[in-house]
Parts: structure tokens; sequence; C-alpha cells
């Protein structure tokens, strides 16, 4: 069966600590995904950034945008924080993602490293599931200029301070007032990230094809406060009124500090990041499967 993908980036993360055995196991692991991917026809390239783990593998290295602009797929061997950050940047480009997942969860990584060949071949022929996820442009804004700038996939966290007490926020919507909460903090989520912190926080799960965000308080100070699922078109504006040591997080990948006044304003990216599935894949059924539903039912 011949791939209808001529180039392909194959993108793996290594762990940070980083023990040699570590590194040669994902060694192992992309060399043998790689030579299949080779053997399906397609050309192999590797992402810059990990070059050096494989520097015996033979495949040219490119960067993130010249993979954008050469490959027609990737293929991201990791968790979903791998997945996160590689699609953020490749959003723009268009080119679709495949995940084999070598992480805890999976919700964005869904093909098992156990039987990744079987699962790829008919993907690699044209046989998936395709699936546009949106992404959240963010920015942080000092005395009406911008100070940091980012793009998220799961969500924007507005946290307290690790040994202060609550922060104050004011919450816009669409330009219009809603509330001013005091909490540790406010997550607002896509429906990606709508299994992640926001979930833990008490948020609902929202399907990938709903338009819209959830803005989900974390521990706050009135317990009337609660969350609420809001249409993505809609700007979300939060500031700091008060508090110390606060910080706005993206993805839980990149951070800014935040002072009284600043704000942080969220809205819908023009950009959606590309997943492809395996042919019958459902969002149910990561769910059943990631949440361990049905467990201990007849």
């Amino acid at each position: 069966m011949t791939s209808s993908f001529r180039h392909v980036a194959l993108i793996g993360k290594y762990q940070a600590t980083g023990a040699r055995a570590q590194h040669s196991a994902l060694d192992e692991v992309m060399e043998g995904i790689g030579a299949f991917l080779e053997a399906q026809g397609c050309e192999v390239f590797v992402e810059k950034q990990h070059a050096d783990e494989m520097a015996q593998s033979g495949y040219a290295a490119l960067t993130v945008e010249e993979i954008g602009q050469r490959c027609d797929l990737g293929l991201v061997v990791g968790g979903d924080g791998t997945m996160l950050g590689i699609g953020r940047q490749l959003a723009c480009h268009g080119v679709p993602l495949i995940g084999i997942n070598r992480g805890r969860l999976g919700f964005i990584t869904d093909i098992s490293l156990d039987n990744y060949q079987a699962t790829l071949i008919p993907m690699l022929a044209g046989e998936y599931e395709e699936d546009h996820r949106s992404l959240m442009h963010a920015q942080v804004m000092r005395e009406g200029v911008s100070v940091f700038d980012a793009l998220a996939m799961n969500d924007v966290v507005v946290n307290r301070g690790a040994t202060s007490g609550m922060v104050e926020l004011r919450v816009s919507v669409g330009r219009h007032f809603v509330a001013n909460q005091r909490a540790d903090g406010m997550i607002i989520a896509s429906p990606t990230g709508s299994t992640a912190y926001a979930l833990s926080a008490g948020g609902p799960l929202l399907h990938p094809a709903v338009p819209g965000w959830v803005l989900v308080p974390i521990a706050p100070h009135t317990l009337s406060n609660r969350p609420i699922l809001l249409p993505d078109a809609d700007e979300v504006l939060i500031e700091l009124v008060g508090g110390r040591d606060a910080s706005a997080n993206f993805d839980m990948q990149s951070l800014a500090s935040l002072v009284i006044g600043d704000q942080v304003v969220v809205r819908r990216s023009d950009y959606r990041v590309r997943f492809l599935h395996p042919k019958g894949w459902s969002y149910f059924d990561t769910l059943r499967k990631k949440l361990h539903w049905n467990e201990g039912g007849s």
C-alpha cells in the first residue's frame, strides 16, 4: 500500500531529566518508526531541535518553519504536551499531525506505540478521520501595550502566587462586564483543554466541535461563582485588580508575570490544528478509555 503522504516529519520528545537510557530507548523507537515510514514510501525528516539525539539516523533535520513549508504530515511521538507544543507552531502551516502516545493520558496522542504499524498503514494510504481543533490567541496588555503574546491549544490560566493569598480578577466577555471574582485563579479552556486543568477545577467536558470556551474559577471565594460556557467568537478579558505574584500560563508551557492593572486578553485564533485519527475514531471512545468510564458497571 503506497503512502499518500510523501514528506513526513518525525517529531519526538526527550525527557528534560534525560538519563542516557531514556534517550537510547527513544532513539530506538524513533529509528524503528523512521524505517517503517521509509518502507511505506515516505521521505523522512526529523525536527531539528531533537536532531542531535538522532545523529546517527541519517535523516535530514528541519526547523519547525521548514517542516511547515516542506512536509505534508507530522508524526509526533510523545505525550499530549509534545503535541500541544508542535501543534501551536505548525497550525499556521496547516500541516496535519498524527500522535503516537508515549505519555500517560494521551487525549490527543491516541495511537498506541504497541501496534502503531497496523494503525498507520491505512492512515498513510488516506484512510483516516480528520479533526480540527481551535487555538486561542492571548496577550498580556500593560498600560495599553502588549508585553506578552502567545497561542494556546488547551487553556489560558491566571494564577495567584505560590505563597500569596487569593487574587481579585475583573472579568469581561465581549466587552461586557461579567463580575469581579476573588479566587485562586481563573481558567479559560478550549474544548481540547476541557479535559485538562479545567476538568480538575470542576469544569464541564466540551466536545471538540463546540465553538466555545469554558471559563472556570479556581477555588472561588464565593461558591456561586460557577463554570460558564462562552462563545469563542467573543473576546475574554481578565484584569488583575488585586493580589501579589500573579502570573498567566499558556498551555502550562509559557509563563508571564502579572502586575496590578495587567489585562489578559483572549481571542479566537485564525489558525486551527489538524489532527488525523484512525478510521472509525470517536471522541467518545477517547473519553471512555482515558476517563475509565463504565469500569465497575455491569
